[in-house]
């Protein structure tokens, strides 16, 4: 997102539900969870090592059995919140808990700085003045039901709200009850039928309307049918057998209580929920304007990019942000706790988002409730599945690639200028799971090429790839280890050696969790420039920089694809943060857009993958009444390179455009 966006709130309540009752751990219950497993496809442990990974198996069985909800439900259900993870009894981005997500968020939630502190004009268009200073994001005065399930949990179970957000267990078991009591609440007996747990599971969602809560419990019997298995982050083995018969009791739904929302013309797939929240545009003060420009989308100009963010912020304060006209805008806005999203500005109109005129111009902005540098915050499947359908669903409508070079990282949009380089933002971060989204955009991340193909596409085990960052909580100071995303590079093939520098920051390279100077990403693309044994050397902001890339526990895959290169007898060509059309493409009446190069230099030798080819375009439109309204489209084309963790572009008649094999 945009600005020093902080969420203040209220210090932790009380701990609830410290009831008298506590869990039972009956005999029965542990033979129906003998019984059930096989039917899972999981079978039982034989050694005391395979006992430990399947513990958490066995509590998803003794919980159904003691709550009387069927264990496939309460498995698919878990599966949408967390993917069956526990992450260490962190919290998510919406303060819930293990494999439940289980929320309490007073308990969880804290104020995070918001990373660059407001240097980027969200704008980034420099034929305007400086978009004025973004304001903090208002504590919630009040918290919804949807935030505070733990307690709830506590209450009907016994157990203490602290041992629910510590213990994956008791977690499952407070996820039961809850289920159990939803199903009580509608008055639906605790039926053995997985069709028959519908309404539960809309209401499990935590969602106020019924499409939103509708969209969810298609999600938890999509993974009834299709089934799971996997290993979570804490080595526990579980599996879901496939069940593609399965039927749902959709009419359950109309007996929830949930307020309907109408068809209000949003632009959404129709297997999500979308609510309209408008940025409005208005004028104010002396002929200033916002929070975004009307436009003509795609007949004007093309929509090339899909720019992922996060928020900086919590659901409702950023929603009252969007709504400022005095503030910045973004298209989307998707919950994390059922995947609910808000739609704020049409694709035909430009949101004022990525700090960069050229790719606010061609984009669409998709915010994600969330927090960078709180590396155990995490993010629900229900928040990653319901953005890969909207992405998808986009992509789709406005001819997008699914790739890296299209689909962008907020951290992955160039600065326009040199002065704006530093002040660029650098979220979703290292811990959004591009591997994981990719596979949801139906376009899993793998080999293109056999070893002669000449690239990288880099793709590290998310889990596993645990790159030390710090300062997401005190500068300097490490951040907890976690999974990532992302590959840091070196001077040599030598972890002892130095990171490489981004000149364009002007800083020395750190380990901080915001220095994206030598760190590549996933699905990135890069071409090889060198091996040595465990090592591979890309070409990268006109280095040479090294990863290491080892062959049992790879962070790269070979590809193939086009690169471009200076052409001969040149000793480097310019690189620029956008593609502007050349002077005489201006037509009276639009000022003309200097055409400036970043401090970078595509050295002759190297090569960089392309991304797309475009014309250099501008889109004027500095005033409230959209009459002087023009896109400028110059006659200069431009290849879109991946030049360093961020895009780039280079003009087409200054490269040579060739196959990757070296």
């Amino acid at each position: 997102m945009r600005g020093s966006a902080n969420d203040p709130t209220p210090a932790p309540a009380p701990e609830h539900g410290r009831g008298s009752r506590r869990r039972r751990a009956t005999g029965v219950a542990v033979a129906s969870a003998a019984l059930l497993l096989p039917l899972l496809g999981a079978t039982p442990s034989q050694s005391a090592t395979e006992s430990a990974t399947g513990r958490l198996q066995h509590a998803f069985a003794s919980a159904a059995a003691e709550y009387h909800v069927p264990q496939s439900v309460l498995l698919a259900v878990s599966y949408l919140q967390s993917r069956w993870d526990t992450h260490a009894g962190a919290p998510s981005v919406t303060g819930g808990y293990g494999p439940m997500h289980l929320t309490d968020a007073r308990a969880a939630l804290a104020t995070v700085p918001h990373h660059s502190e407001g240097t980027e004009d969200a704008r980034g268009d420099t034929a305007r003045a400086a978009l004025h200073p973004t304001a903090r994001i208002p504590a919630d005065s009040a918290l919804p039901a949807r935030l505070r399930t733990l307690p709830k949990a506590a209450e009907l179970t016994g157990i203490p709200a602290a041992e629910l957000r510590t213990d994956p267990e008791a977690n499952v078991a407070g996820g039961a009850a809850l289920l159990a009591a939803a199903q009580k609440d509608l008055g639906e007996p605790p039926s053995a039928d997985p069709a028959e747990w519908y309404g539960a599971v809309a209401r499990f969602s935590g969602a106020d309307d019924t499409a939103t809560a509708a969209a969810y419990a298609n999600d938890v019997y999509d993974v009834l049918r299709t089934g799971e298995e996997r290993t979570t982050d804490a080595g526990q083995r579980l599996a879901l057998a496939a069940q593609p018969r399965i039927g749902a009791d959709t009419a359950q739904l109309r007996r929830t209580g949930l307020r309907t929302v109408s068809d209000d013309g949003t632009e959404c797939p129709r297997k999500v929920s979308c609510e309209w929240i408008p940025a409005p545009y208005a004028e104010f003060g002396d002929n200033d304007y916002g929070n975004h420009d009307l436009g003509d989308r795609p007949a004007s100009q093309s929509i090339k990019y899909i720019v992922v963010h996060d928020t900086e912020g919590t659901w409702n304060g950023v929603l009252n942000l969007v709504q400022d006209p005095t503030y910045v805008s973004w298209n989307y806005t998707i919950r994390s706790t059922d995947g609910l999203i808000a739609q704020h500005v049409k694709a035909k109109d430009v949101a004022w988002h990525a700090g960069n005129w050229y790719v606010n111009a061609k984009s669409v902005g998709i915010e994600h409730e969330g927090f960078l540098a709180a590396p155990d915050a995490w993010y629900t499947e229900a928040m990653y599945r319901s953005s890969a359908r909207l992405v998808k669903y986009l992509a789709k409508r406005y001819g997008i690639p699914l790739d890296r070079q299209h689909i962008l990282g907020h951290d992955t949009v160039p600065g326009p200028t040199t002065s704006s380089i530093p002040g660029m933002h650098t979220d979703p971060g290292p811990y959004w799971d591009w591997r994981h989204y990719f596979e949801l955009l139906g376009r899993p991340i793998h080999r293109t090429a056999g070893k002669e193909g000449g690239l990288v596409t880099i793709r590290p085990d998310y889990a596993a790839n645990q790159p030390v960052y710090t300062g997401c909580v005190t500068k300097g100071e490490p951040c907890a280890a976690h999974g990532s995303s992302e590959v840091r590079l070196h001077s040599d093939h030598d972890e002892s050696s130095a990171l490489i520098k981004d000149v364009g920051l002007g800083t020395d390279p750190t380990t901080g969790v915001n220095d994206l100077s030598s760190r590549v990403s996933t699905g990135q693309q890069f071409a090889v420039a060198d091996r040595w044994g465990d090592w591979t050397a890309i070409w990268y902001l006109g280095q040479k920089a090294w990863f290491r890339n080892p062959r049992h526990e790879p962070t790269a895959v070979n590809a193939a694809g086009l690169v471009v290169t200076p052409k001969d007898g040149v000793t480097g060509v310019p690189v620029y943060g956008r593609a502007y059309p050349e002077k005489e493409a201006y037509p009276a009446g639009v000022p003309v857009q200097s055409v400036s190069p970043l401090p970078y230099t595509l050295p002759a030798g190297q090569r960089y993958v392309v991304g797309d080819v475009v014309p250099g375009e501008y889109y004027y439109a500095v005033t409230f009444t959209t009459d002087s309204h023009r896109v400028v489209t110059g006659e200069d084309l431009y290849y879109e390179i991946q030049f360093g963790h961020r895009v780039a572009f280079v003009r087409a008649a200054d490269v040579e455009v060739e196959p990757s094999t070296r």
